[in-house]
């Protein structure tokens, strides 16, 4: 792996972008425990995230890439009965109709800001935000596509309606971080979407975590679609941030059961599956997705080179970029 803070393998990153940069809430239970207790855990301040773009980079300077469209104009709850406002919303093609559906999760959201990170200069970021400028970058990309697109939130909210029993000493409980996460699948699957794509970030405590991973679940049904989804994911986000020489390692595809961050409870460790993606455990979970789906962290903020990069339009832009392109090739599209 690429070296973390203070690596002489990098250049600073505002000379590869061209541009100048300027409570504690752990939701393990993205995860039912058996994993690294780096990936999908994080902590840091909800309110530092505000609007659909909450998280965005700073403007890049002359010359360089210019962030997608976020726009949330024509969506559509799926249920306002059942998620809060602003989470499971649909969106329908913007042009032509291919007739498929996917579900996007901006991972974290909400009272629950995700991994905390920090860029090379020393500001501080948070997944959830990053998080959802990609999520609705790469839906409007898909959706000029003629995909329809239904995505976990648009904006800085929890996906499911909290209850006083989904707190303790006012952050969410071990049953308020497990319906955090199983809120997403029911959305899916009212969505009838046809793949499932989460997107969150790594962050880690050792100076040489650094890469991008991807996901799937190896005991599905669909478990060779849910692989094959996510190789083109891992590949073509990779192709599209190594093309402006950021040399990200390749952390590889890996079943669900090697990640995860630390178990809340008992039943989360005996899990060892991301509840994302993985399947019903009587008992424990029983509203799994019914798709397949893959779950890919293109970087590690823990980094401050990586953490750059995620806080940066031309991060945003090349990491949806490259999902819409793995998303279309999977249903046999191509991006020219």
């Amino acid at each position: 792996m690429w070296g973390g803070p203070g690596s002489t393998l990098r250049p600073p990153m505002a000379a590869l972008l061209g541009m100048v940069t300027a409570g504690t809430v752990v939701i393990a239970l993205v995860t039912g425990g058996g994993g690294s207790p780096s990936t999908g855990s994080g902590t840091g301040d909800p309110g530092g995230q505000t609007g659909p773009v909450s998280g965005a980079g700073a403007a890049p300077a002359s010359g360089t890439a210019s962030s997608l469209s976020t726009s949330i104009a024509g969506g559509v709850p799926i249920d306002g009965s059942r998620f809060a406002r602003g989470g499971c919303v649909g969106f329908a093609p913007s042009a032509g109709d291919n007739h498929h559906t996917v579900f996007i999760d901006a991972g974290h959201g909400g009272i629950d800001p995700g991994g905390q990170g920090v860029t090379e200069t020393g500001k501080v970021i948070y997944e959830a935000g990053e998080n959802l400028v990609i999520e609705l970058e790469t839906m409007n990309l898909l959706r000029a596509e003629g995909f329809r697109v239904v995505v976990s939130r648009t904006t800085n909210t929890d996906v499911v309606k909290p209850t006083a029993a989904d707190f303790t000493s006012g952050v969410l409980s071990p049953t308020g971080a497990k319906a955090a996460v199983a809120a997403r699948d029911v959305c899916a699957n009212l969505a009838r979407a046809t793949v499932l794509v989460g997107i969150y970030f790594d962050a880690g405590t050792s100076p040489t975590d650094a890469g991008s991973i991807t996901a799937y679940d190896p005991v599905r049904p669909f478990t060779k679609e849910s692989e094959r989804l996510a190789t083109l994911l891992q590949r073509d986000v990779l192709g599209h941030m190594n093309a402006h020489g950021w040399q990200i390692p390749d952390d590889g595809v890996q079943p669900d059961t090697t990640l995860g961050g630390i178990p809340l409870t008992t039943a989360a460790a005996a899990y060892h599956h991301l509840l994302l993606l993985g399947p019903a455990d009587p008992g424990w979970f029983t509203s799994p997705s019914r798709m397949p789906g893959a779950l890919i962290e293109p970087l590690f903020i823990s980094d401050p080179f990586e953490g750059s990069i995620a806080n940066s339009a031309a991060g945003h832009r090349a990491i949806a970029e490259g999902l819409a392109q793995g998303i279309e090739q999977y249903f046999g599209a191509s991006r020219p």
